[in-house]
């Protein structure tokens, strides 16, 4: 990356997105690439300085890295190239992630580079990669990893494929592992054709004399499920496993048998989810097909609003009316500012049902103002008397 120079001081930027989460690192938005970039210049005998957003630092960095996340926060990316390139005019500033990928070849992008005098990354950086992750710049009890880079599929809303084109298994992790929680970053974790000896190392590890941990981010391919790696997976201790339905209502029963396949090895249903994108190629009345069909399976509901790969703007507002100007609505699809807000609505009261084992939703009951006792009377009342009680009540086989 550089000559022989040392003891550089190096400013590592990750922008303050809109995240929903109250935690900066959360386990679904930690910045790994950013602490792999740290690691790799510590073993420079640089000091690599992690920061949120634009902060006004006591020293003069000899090298800047900023990342980019989602395509529609590109504002809050190049706001924040903005404030350091004019605060350190003649520091270099590099910068990647999933916006600057993504948008690599746009001449928009470029002329944007140009304009703030900034070299862009496209894709991993391979003596980056080649870097275990900083923790010590990050205050977790838990460990991002990868068994693979890329996808084989390619999905038309996902991106991945083409920011990674190459599917890169790895054979083996546990020489990595450092942590007993550990969130697996894998695009489709069961596509690794060693999958089942890297379960088997998860189910023996202990670090510290504990046993390990693991959950996945992303749904997994439900297609390359078989029993034994089913089982591999609950004797590795995965947690909350997510299955992908992409496909339409008419693909209920694939599901279903993947469902099954967990159950039998160990799995209950309420503790699975189903990732299901919403917004997109099914329309409203499809998907709440799909949604009631999770309430019969007893299984909940990992909900993903669509927005298309080239989408440089999200202002997205569950509580007030919106447009098509505010954020991405498909209505080509069907699909209106109501209907993303109502089945938004309706999944959330779904998995609360699911978690709790109420047969109904109402605000008072998620809210615990309707003691236990009296809800065992009230589950037994005709509808009608229900909802003259909680007039909110909300049924989830209903729209």
């Amino acid at each position: 990356m550089r000559g022989k120079i040392v003891n550089q001081k190096i400013l590592i930027v990750q922008p303050k997105f809109p995240t929903p989460s109250k935690s900066i690192n959360h386990k679904d938005f930690l910045p790994i690439p950013l602490l792999k970039i740290a690691s790799y210049h510590r073993s420079l005998g640089d000091e690599p300085y992690l920061v949120h957003g634009k902060v006004d630092v006591d020293f003069n960095p000899d090298l800047i890295y900023v990342t980019s996340l989602f395509t529609y926060w590109q504002k809050e990316f190049w706001d924040t190239v903005k404030f350091y390139r004019n605060k350190f005019s003649d520091t270099t500033i590099n910068v990647g992630g999933i916006y600057v990928s993504l948008f690599f070849e746009n001449s928009e992008f470029q002329k944007k580079c140009n304009e703030f005098n900034v070299t862009p990354f496209k894709g991993t950086v391979e003596a980056f990669e080649k870097s275990q992750p900083d923790y010590s710049l990050v205050e977790v009890d838990y460990q991002i990893i990868h068994a693979s880079r890329g996808c084989k599929r390619h999905c038309p809303f996902c991106g991945v494929w083409k920011i990674e084109p190459e599917f890169v298994p790895k054979e083996s992790i546990k020489t990595e592992i450092v942590k007993n929680k550990l969130v697996f970053y894998d695009n489709n974790l069961l596509a690794n054709p060693f999958i089942e000896k890297i379960l088997k190392e998860l189910s023996e590890l202990k670090i510290e004399g504990r046993v390990v941990y693991s959950e996945s981010q992303s749904g997994f391919d439900g297609r390359l499920l078989t029993l034994k790696v089913a089982k591999l997976l609950k004797k590795a201790r995965f947690i909350n496993p997510r299955l992908a339905w992409d496909g339409p209502f008419t693909e209920w029963n694939k599901i279903e048998t993947q469902i099954k396949i967990l159950n039998e090895a160990g799995y209950k249903s309420k503790e699975i989810s189903i990732f299901m994108i919403f917004n997109w190629e099914y329309n409203f009345y499809e998907m709440e097909l799909k949604r009631k069909k999770c309430y019969e399976w007893n299984a909940q509901i990992a909900d993903c609003r669509n927005r298309p790969l080239t989408q440089e703007f999200d202002n997205y507002n569950g509580r007030i009316d919106q447009t098509s100007k505010d954020y991405y609505i498909h209505e080509s699809k069907g699909w209106s500012d109501l209907m993303v807000k109502k089945f938004r609505k309706n999944v959330r009261r779904q998995n609360i049902c699911i978690r709790n084992g109420h047969a109904f939703h109402s605000s008072k009951l998620e809210r615990k103002r309707v003691p236990k006792s009296d809800y065992s009377n009230i589950i037994s009342m005709p509808k009608n008397d229900i909802k003259k009680i909680l007039p909110d009540a909300w049924w989830p086989l209903e729209l």
